[in-house]
């Protein structure tokens, strides 16, 4: 059972972000939760293959089920 997501972000100063969120439930849900965030909240750039905040803050590098 997951008890917490958290978002790995990059922020473009270089500093790393490890926002957690409380989040119940199985690994698999914990998964598509953590890939509708990134949908939401970042635009991926073919170009440079990477994902890019909407917010204009950095990118975002993945989550952590925990």
């Amino acid at each position: 059972m997951v008890k917490e997501i958290v978002l790995i972000i990059l922020l473009f100063n270089g500093e790393l972000s490890l926002p957690s969120f409380p989040f119940e439930g199985t690994v698999h849900e914990c998964f598509a939760y953590g890939d509708k965030l990134r949908i939401e909240h970042a635009t991926y750039n073919e170009e440079r293959n990477v994902w890019f905040l909407n917010d204009g803050m950095g990118t975002w590098q993945g989550f952590i089920c925990q």
